[in-house]
């Protein structure tokens, strides 16, 4: 496993990776070959190896837009095929103009229609490749659970919802009292794991299955945590993890329903250095200045038709609850019809009657929150961050939901974590799963971390997802 920006991967993802992309350098130097006869001369020249840079660099970037690094296990040949066919044609016309552009960039005609067909059997033959083993299970580590609580239950749905997550749990240990029927695991993960009872044994036992890591998932620890065993293990090379923890690093967010504040105090995290606050505050303006000053033709075209379409003023201003419960106003163009008022807010929902229809092209992609960003340069809220909610929700949500009020400890943002790995949370469940990512991402804010999430909310922009 290795920790990249804000959380554990495992290593054969960045080696997949890696691999694909000599893969298509190596399908340019075939190309050339081929077409050629010999790789040129020129091609140990910087110039030209910039050249390949950027085909590599933009090409893997829309396999990455198309979901051609993510492996689910509904996908199928012809869905991979689809993706693959429709991320080189995008990437080849964005290339085409960029070539107009800077014709200085293109390399010959030929080599390149050659170089693309080649990328495609490469990259749809090492994705089968890497499909068979994972579906094997041969590139997973193995992990042995210590009990069958709530984390335990989550943790098993997510390694079998997830084809690519790394993980197998061929063996459970349960205390003597507890019992489990055969078909609670059957529902859980398939094939499901070997079941034993009492802890003697722990670590030969692990050792015969393969198991390198033991993550402990008990109810109640007191008096039957198995303290010597464990500590054999651990001494012996097989890791020992809490279930929450190794929850937090499968998924990307905490258990907050599960978890004790005493988790919350001595776990680490949760720093909030002055260097990081001032960088976020600069990364915050510079985008925000530079998105307003690009927007600035979208946004008068946007005031026009939103007057066109509906009576009503261009901007809709609401207050907000931000940093340390602090209230502000937040703007964003309207997309509601004025006419429609109700007694009480609420959420909106999936075909919303009070969505205009301008508003309903802005909303999905995603220009309604341009103005948002005069919200960042007035300090009221990050570029990234959680996303702010209404104090009526706020007052509701923080006496059913616990840690609720701790999303609170940073400034909102415009988008977050939670927006990229969610999509739009409109109940009282939606918001106990958003602050799940909330608080991951509160306890490994970084600016690294930010401009990831800004790298995954420009994918979702272009493609519309997840939007009412």
């Amino acid at each position: 496993m290795i920790w990249l920006f804000h959380r554990y991967y495992p290593t054969r993802k960045l080696v997949f990776f890696l691999s694909e992309t000599l893969l298509i350098v190596a399908a340019s130097c075939l190309a050339f070959y081929v077409h050629l006869g010999y790789i040129p001369y020129q091609f140990s020249e910087i110039s030209f190896c910039l050249k390949f840079v950027f085909i590599v660099f933009f090409l893997q970037l829309w396999l990455y837009y198309f979901d051609l690094y993510t492996f689910r296990r509904e996908d199928s040949l012809f869905d991979v095929s689809l993706r693959l066919l429709q991320a080189v044609g995008v990437a080849t016309f964005l290339l085409g103009a960029v070539y107009l552009v800077f014709p200085g960039l293109m390399i010959s005609n030929w080599s390149f229609m050659l170089f693309l067909f080649i990328v495609i059997f490469f990259a749809l033959t090492w994705r089968l490749f890497y499909f068979f083993f994972l579906k094997n299970g041969y590139l997973n580590e193995k992990v042995a659970l210590l009990g069958f609580s709530g984390p335990a239950k989550e943790i098993l749905a997510e390694i079998y919802n997830q084809l690519d997550c790394g993980f197998s749990v061929p063996l459970i240990f349960l205390p003597y009292n507890t019992r489990v029927k055969p078909e609670e695991l059957e529902n859980l993960i398939s094939p499901p794991p070997v079941v034993k009872y009492g802890f003697h044994d722990l670590y030969p036992i692990c050792r015969n299955f393969g198991v390198s890591k033991i993550v402990v998932c008990l109810e109640d620890r007191r008096g039957n945590l198995p303290v010597d065993e464990l500590l054999l293990c651990r001494m012996r090379g097989i890791d020992v993890t809490e279930g929450e923890t190794f929850y937090e690093h499968l998924t990307g967010k905490i258990i907050v329903e599960k978890i004790r504040p005493s988790w919350l105090i001595f776990h680490g995290g949760f720093c909030k250095s002055r260097k990081v606050l001032f960088l976020k505050r600069v990364l915050g303006i510079f985008l925000s200045l530079f998105g307003l000053i690009v927007t600035l033709p979208i946004s008068f075209l946007i005031a026009i038709l939103i007057k066109l379409d509906s009576p009503g003023p261009v901007f809709f201003v609401q207050e907000r609850v931000g940093k340390d419960g602090k209230i502000f106003k937040l703007y964003k163009f309207r997309s509601m019809r004025t006419d429609m008022g109700s007694d009480s807010p609420k959420w909106a929902s999936k075909n919303d009657p009070r969505i205009t229809r301008v508003g309903r092209i802005i909303r999905k992609l995603r220009l309604d929150e341009i103005p948002q960003m005069w919200n960042v340069l007035k300090g009221d809220m990050s570029f990234v961050g959680p996303r702010p909610e209404q104090p009526y929700f706020v007052e509701m949500l923080r006496k059913k939901i616990p840690f609720y009020d701790q999303r609170h400890t940073v400034h909102p943002g415009i988008t977050g974590w939670a927006q990229i790995c969610y999509p739009y949370g409109a109940s009282e469940k939606d918001a106990l799963e958003k602050l799940k990512y909330d608080l991951y991402y509160i306890k490994y804010m970084s600016v690294m971390f930010d401009l990831y999430i800004i790298f995954k909310t420009i994918k979702i922009v272009i493609f519309g997802e997840g939007a009412r």
